[in-house]
């Protein structure tokens, strides 16, 4: 039957799980609270602090920020999925998730695509560094990537949002797009054509800036002195780490949805989906915040401030 509007989708990935969905509940939102509040924590210690605002960690801001955004499109969904007999949502607010999502990964890559280039000219340019990268210059970039991000997709949903669909069920645990572009009843050529460009531009535009600006900090770090390779590796360690990590999650999420991959375990296949909106907000707060001396410094004079404060009010 052909529903050329499509009002609500079910999700066939759901496992009854009886009583455990309390605790599978309520260990989900523990891990969203803690996510929000080291992202609000980290994001509130940048902007306070004078001393803070940097290109360095105004990128930092941002990535924080996006993790929050992220995380905001999956997990208050997901919580209500879990209590829920019924797993469904309206097709609105199912394209809105998808939207934040995948806007998410796209100003994901991005951020770190710049973050990228901004370690390449403070450890290979040094003396022009503070005329290269500017306050706002760095706003600039960030505003840029975000805004790149966003129209990039909003033409992919477009386009999928006005085709007509012939059912409404998809095997996930949330919404995604090239699933609800499996659903439609006419031609999906431009859709695959588009979604592959898409993905493309998304990977590879931040690809060549980080590409770039890594084989120049290698050959800075071979030809320069220890403490120069010191400080390449202390302040590059937890970029690289997120990039690998976030890159992992996504390179699965794009498998599993355009190859079958029955194969793979159920139990598998949800974990890894899950992987990059679950891991990639936590990690790169709590990596940055131990990696980075400023900001461990920072946070650690904040907590003697406080318990001193508090011995204080007590005496």
């Amino acid at each position: 039957m052909v529903n050329s509007t499509l009002h609500y989708l079910i999700f066939s990935t759901y496992m009854y799980v009886g009583s455990l969905k309390y605790l599978y509940f309520l260990l989900t939102a523990m891990l969203y609270m803690l996510i929000v509040f080291v992202n609000i924590f980290l994001i509130v210690l940048i902007c306070m602090n004078r001393s803070l605002h940097e290109p360095m960690y105004i990128f930092l801001c941002s990535l924080f920020v996006n993790e929050l955004y992220g995380s905001t499109g999956l997990f208050p969904f997901l919580l209500v999925q879990i209590l829920s007999d019924v797993h469904t949502v309206s097709a609105p607010l199912c394209f809105l998730q998808i939207f934040c999502v995948y806007t998410y990964a796209g100003v994901e890559f991005c951020n770190l695509a710049v973050m990228s280039y901004d370690r390449y000219l403070a450890i290979c340019c040094p003396l022009q560094y503070n005329t290269l990268m500017t306050f706002n210059r760095a706003v600039t970039l960030i505003a840029g990537m975000w805004i790149y991000s966003y129209v990039k997709f909003l033409i992919a949903l477009f386009l999928t949002i006005t085709l007509p669909f012939c059912g409404n069920i998809i095997n996930s645990l949330y919404c995604q797009n090239y699933l609800i572009v499996k659903l439609a009843c006419s031609d999906i050529q431009v859709n695959n054509i588009y979604g592959i460009f898409g993905t493309v531009l998304t990977v590879l535009v931040p690809l060549l800036p980080i590409l770039f600006s890594y084989t120049k900090i290698l050959q800075v770090c071979f030809s320069g002195s220890q403490q120069t390779r010191r400080k390449a590796i202390s302040t590059c360690t937890p970029h690289l780490a997120s990039l690998i990590n976030f890159s992992f999650g996504c390179m699965f999420e794009i498998l599993q949805s355009r190859f079958n991959m029955a194969s793979v375990p159920s139990i598998v296949r949800i974990i890894l989906s899950l992987y990059f909106l679950l891991i990639q907000p936590l990690l790169n707060p709590v990596m940055y915040s131990m990696q980075l001396s400023r900001i461990r410094n920072t946070c650690k004079h904040l907590l003697s401030f406080k318990i001193k404060a508090g011995c204080k009010c007590q005496s």
